[in-house]
Order: structure tokens, then C-alpha cells, then sequence
């Protein structure tokens, strides 16, 4: 048998992310694997920081275990990422990849009877919606802090530079603001002189 129906309404199911579990047919110990390539519409995580772009894919490796209570899907969910380093802001790329568990309860079940609708996912006219149980490991997985490299030693404070751009031994004269005041007269005063005009 395939590994999704071939009936004319499933068929039609246009959302790559649903998943028909009709095969199955709540018969126990009964499985289906569930590779594809899923798109992403919306890009996931922070923008500016790290996501997974819209416009790219997340590829799923899964398998579909009918349960006495529903399906059981587990697996792994992997994607490419896009953002800038936390350190030196230069663009960023990397792979996540994450293992997803997740049951989707039967319809009248016990565990569909006896749990809030937010507190498990669930099973309708056959179909498991794969994108929320996805989109959350992803975006949980997700760095912080992305880094361009674990030893980025980030941008000068003074000029906002990368540092390893900067010469050996670049810096930044700082002055005690307790003495800004002094300094500014005596760059004031002509030849360099005291305030009061003298050469001392």
C-alpha cells in the first residue's frame, strides 16, 4: 500500500503538512514512515537573530505508531538557519536538527475526554497536523546566541570595528571623566599654557 490513501478526498489535501492516518486504522502496533520535505511559509524563530527563513524547507524523518490511545509520532525534524553572530553581527548560517515526539489522541479517546484541548494534539477526520508539533522543537532547539565562531572576539566599542579586522594593539585613549574638565581648559588655553596664562 502507499503510504498515504489515494482517495480522491485525501488526495486533495493541499497542506503538505497534514498527515493522513487512515492506514493505520487504530489497529495497535500498526506503523507508517513519514519522510518529506515540508515548507516554511512563515520563517521560524527571531528575525535578526537566528530562523529558519521562509522560503526553505524542514525536512521530516518520522514514524506513525497507532497506539491504543492515538498515534504516536517520533522522529527527527532537521532545517538550515539564517541570522548574525550575537558577537560581530556578520551574517550566520548552520543546520538544527531535533528529535520530535508527539502523540495525537483518537477522537473520543480517553486521553481526548480527560485532557484540555491545549494539553495534547489530536487526531481530525484522520488527519495529524505535523507543523505545530515541528515549528515548536525547532524553535525551542534554536541558539540564543549564534556565534560566527566560538572564539569571535566581537566589535571594538570605541569604532564599533571587528576586532579581528583592527591592528595589533589598537585602542582607544579614554580620558578619567574627574580630569575632562582640565584637559579641555588647558586645550584651550594658547600655547598650552596654565588658565591663568603663566608656563609652569
Amino acid at each position: 500500500m502507499s503510504e498515504e490513501s489515494s482517495s480522491p478526498e485525501r488526495a486533495n489535501a493541499r497542506n503538505p503538512w497534514l498527515f493522513d492516518t487512515h492506514e493505520l486504522s487504530r489497529r495497535p502496533g500498526s506503523s507508517l514512515p513519514l519522510r518529506r520535505e515540508l515548507p516554511v511559509e512563515t520563517a521560524l524563530g527571531v528575525p535578526d537573530v537566528v530562523e529558519v527563513p521562509s522560503g526553505s524547507t524542514v525536512t521530516v524523518d518520522l514514524l506513525a505508531e497507532s497506539v491504543v490511545e492515538g498515534v504516536l509520532v517520533s522522529g527527527t525534524a532537521s532545517a538550515r538557519t539564517e541570522g548574525q553572530c550575537s558577537r560581530c553581527l556578520d551574517p550566520v548560517s548552520g543546520d538544527v536538527e531535533v528529535n520530535v515526539t508527539e502523540l495525537f489522541a483518537y477522537p473520543e479517546s480517553t486521553t481526548d475526554e480527560t485532557t484540555e484541548e491545549d494539553e495534547v494534539s489530536r487526531i481530525v477526520d484522520d488527519w495529524i497536523d505535523l507543523e505545530p508539533m515541528v515549528r515548536d522543537a525547532v524553535v525551542l532547539a534554536l541558539p540564543l546566541a549564534p556565534l560566527c565562531s566560538e572564539d569571535c572576539a566581537g566589535l571594538c566599542s570605541g569604532c564599533g570595528v571587528k576586532w579581528a579586522d583592527l591592528e595589533p594593539g589598537h585602542g582607544h585613549e579614554t580620558i578619567d571623566p574627574r580630569w575632562a574638565a582640565l584637559v579641555q581648559r588647558l586645550e584651550e588655553t594658547p600655547g598650552g599654557g596654565t588658565a591663568d596664562g603663566s608656563n609652569r
